[in-house]
């Protein structure tokens, strides 16, 4: 049910010096056959990349980065083919709201005793970027920078990091969040002035009643239903005491999520339990639907949290799989946190030796007309990274990330909702006196691996403060 996700697209900005369109001018043609044949191939998997030609005046700069942000591309790459003044790129590089990335890379590899006047004007570009990001850092602009081979695996790595920050932050910055029902009361942590969001984030919300989610509930077609409640009975293990009525319920409930998504075009939501409650027509709650949008890359957070909603469908892009969870209970004794929420957790994070179960809640959250079913994923054992978007002091975006490793625990038979344990880096006491030092809020992403750099760039691409706990 996983899909995959787009690879960064990125437009590539290649400088060059007008001066040597007359002193050199096989030059520029052999650098653009360079980027062509070595430079493009050796990024991989890492970017789909757009390349016309190589730039050496301020006109020319212009037209590429204008014809990069028409396309709505995730990132701008630099690269100095030779070296370039820094003044015919640098208005274009203030103005545009695409991420910077400066590849300092070159075709040579080794300078050696056989260097000479063809190896110097095809390989120099270095003192180009420190030109360049010399005014970048005066005008304020924020930029990443790599330094390394166009063949070096560690420089490729560090690249493929940010291009993968650029393209999600690129999502939080068009990212469309849809709130079923309001805030939970009194949960300030994720209290949100939601211009601010819009003027820093840049993402836009919508409000969705529960009475909307309830027509398209009712008006599912029984059709689509059957088609559902079989591809449950087919993926997930069924426990005993759910019925056809639960499952058709639990169908119509995804039917009714699934096309406010899509006919809003929302990349993200959040809905609060205790609306669904208040109209009596509610026929259950959308846990397995939730669960399952986010193993589509959908973003999602708990009782109306839009925060939560926006950094777990960044977390999506940025290192995928990824799942809003809560720590709910430490396990001081084992050096390690518990990881719950009532019914949400991305079902493609499921650890793998196993078919999830799918149960019902033995008590009701809420009163709804029919049972409440859950998928009680727990996820696959191994590293990953827990992380968290919020408002620090000042108004200022923070970033908190911290390493973890997912143990090999469950699930528990008796528990009906989603849980996993995960254990710090470290001693569990110090890493949740840092956590809440840095004031990190009680709804977090996580995801596979190691992410802490990606998050990094992320921050720093957003203006966001990087804390690692």
């Amino acid at each position: 049910m996983s899909v995959a996700i787009p690879r960064p697209r990125v437009g590539l900005l290649a400088l060059t010096l007008e001066f040597y369109e007359r002193l050199a001018p096989q030059l520029r043609p052999d650098r653009e056959r360079f980027v062509r044949e070595r430079l493009i191939p050796s990024l991989g998997d890492a970017a789909e990349v757009r390349f016309e030609a190589a730039a050496f005046t301020r006109e020319q700069v212009e037209r590429n980065v204008r014809t990069f942000e028409a396309e709505e591309l995730d990132a701008l790459l630099v690269v100095l083919l030779s070296y370039s003044p820094s003044l015919i790129a640098l208005p274009a590089l203030r103005r545009t709201k695409l991420p910077l990335i400066v590849w300092n890379t070159q075709e040579l590899l080794s300078v050696t005793t056989a260097y000479g006047d063809a190896e110097l004007i095809a390989n120099h570009g270095v003192h180009g970027t420190h030109d360049l990001c010399n005014c970048l850092v005066r005008a304020g602009v924020p930029f990443e920078y790599v330094s390394g081979h166009y063949r070096d695996p560690r420089a490729l790595a560090e690249l493929a990091d940010c291009l993968a920050a650029a393209h999600a932050v690129s999502r939080v910055r068009r990212a469309r969040l849809g709130l079923i029902g309001y805030p939970f009361p009194g949960m300030g942590d994720f209290g949100l002035d939601t211009t601010y969001m819009a003027a820093t984030l840049g993402c836009a919300w919508e409000a969705v009643t529960v009475t909307e989610y309830n027509d398209r509930a009712a008006r599912a077609a029984r059709s689509e239903v059957n088609r559902l409640e079989a591809e449950y009975r087919a993926t997930y293990e069924i426990a005993p005491e759910v019925t056809p009525d639960d499952l058709a319920a639990s169908a119509r409930a995804e039917i009714a999520l699934r096309s406010i998504l899509l006919d809003r075009r929302l990349d993200a939501c959040s809905y609060q339990f205790l609306a669904f409650g208040q109209d009596e027509r509610t026929e259950t709650l959308p846990f397995v639907a939730a669960s399952r949008l986010m193993a589509e890359g959908i973003g999602f957070g708990g009782e109306g949290d839009l925060i939560a909603a926006a950094h777990s469908a960044m977390t999506a892009r940025l290192q995928p799989p990824a799942s809003f969870t809560e720590m709910f209970t430490v396990d001081f004794g084992g050096n390690a946190v518990l990881l719950s929420h009532m019914g949400e957790a991305n079902v493609a994070m499921a650890r793998r030796d196993r078919r999830v179960r799918m149960v019902k809640r033995p008590a009701p959250i809420v009163a709804t007309r029919a049972a409440q079913l859950a998928l009680t994923t727990v996820f696959e054992p191994g590293p990953a990274t827990l992380s968290a978007l919020t408002i620090a002091a000042g108004q200022r975006w923070r970033m908190i990330a911290a390493a973890v490793t997912i143990e090999d625990f469950g699930p528990l038979p008796q528990l009906c909702v989603p849980h996993a344990k995960v254990r710090p880096h470290g001693d569990v006491r110090d890493f949740l006196t840092a956590y809440a030092r840095a004031g990190g809020p009680h709804h977090l992403a996580i995801c596979f691996g190691d992410a802490r750099r990606r998050l990094a760039v992320a921050a720093r691409m957003l203006g966001a403060e990087y804390v690692e706990v």
